[in-house]
């Protein structure tokens, strides 16, 4: 009897020890899929800071920024606004549109900053379409395709900074947005900003793939 419990006993550790093996094998595979994933990701985002397929359009899309407490543009804002307008100087388009809502404990929209930065620059009133709903880069490319259906317009330039393109232009596809891609270009951006902003973008790019793969709004 004591044979039989000993045979018993080592049978259950045996069983442990493969559930355990295999609980670990398994963990370890997804670490490695995730790890690949991330790197997809960096490669991703890099390549699409490399690629300007600026050409003429209907439109040219800015995408909106937070504002400084004093409702000035921040720096994102100054910088996607200023390559909008030059894009504009260079008669990419006859239209641009500023996109971006009222933050949270802000008094004006991204939208109207944006437009601010645009008419010092030379770009005309008559010439800026403002969408001021938005509060994500989801309802950017949401709000502002409502506006090109309005206006007929057919496809448009896609501004935004170089580490942003990459998921914007996701968006914009999903929305069924024909457009062209312009960052802004890399070196304009700090490198401590530039890294921080970097690092955000890959996390926002999981939750992204998560709502898509979920069909989560």
């Amino acid at each position: 009897m004591p044979r039989m419990n000993e045979k018993v006993a080592n049978k259950q550790r045996l069983r442990h020890w493969f559930s355990v093996r295999n609980l670990m094998l398994f963990t370890g595979v997804l670490i490695a899929l995730w790890m690949l994933a991330v790197i997809l990701i960096i490669l991703s985002i890099k390549r699409a800071e490399t690629i300007d397929n600026v050409r003429p359009a209907d439109v040219i899309i800015v995408l909106g920024s937070g504002l400084r407490r004093d409702g000035r543009p921040g720096d994102a804002l100054y910088r996607r606004s200023g390559w909008g307008a030059a894009l504009y100087q260079d008669g990419i388009a006859p239209y641009v549109i500023c996109t971006g809502g009222i933050g949270r404990g802000r008094t004006r929209s991204e939208a109207d900053a944006c437009r601010e930065v645009l008419t010092a620059r030379g770009v005309p009133d008559e010439a800026i379409l403002l969408e001021e709903r938005s509060t994500s880069t989801v309802e950017n490319a949401r709000y502002a395709h409502e506006i090109m259906i309005a206006r007929g317009f057919e496809d448009a330039v896609l501004v935004t900074d170089s580490f942003h393109m990459f998921r914007a232009s996701w968006i914009f596809d999903a929305e069924g947005v024909t457009h062209y891609e312009s960052p802004v270009p890399r070196d304009q951006v700090r490198q401590r900003f530039y890294v921080r902003h970097f690092s955000r973008e890959i996390l926002a790019i999981h939750w992204q793939a998560l709502k898509t793969l979920l069909s989560l709004p």
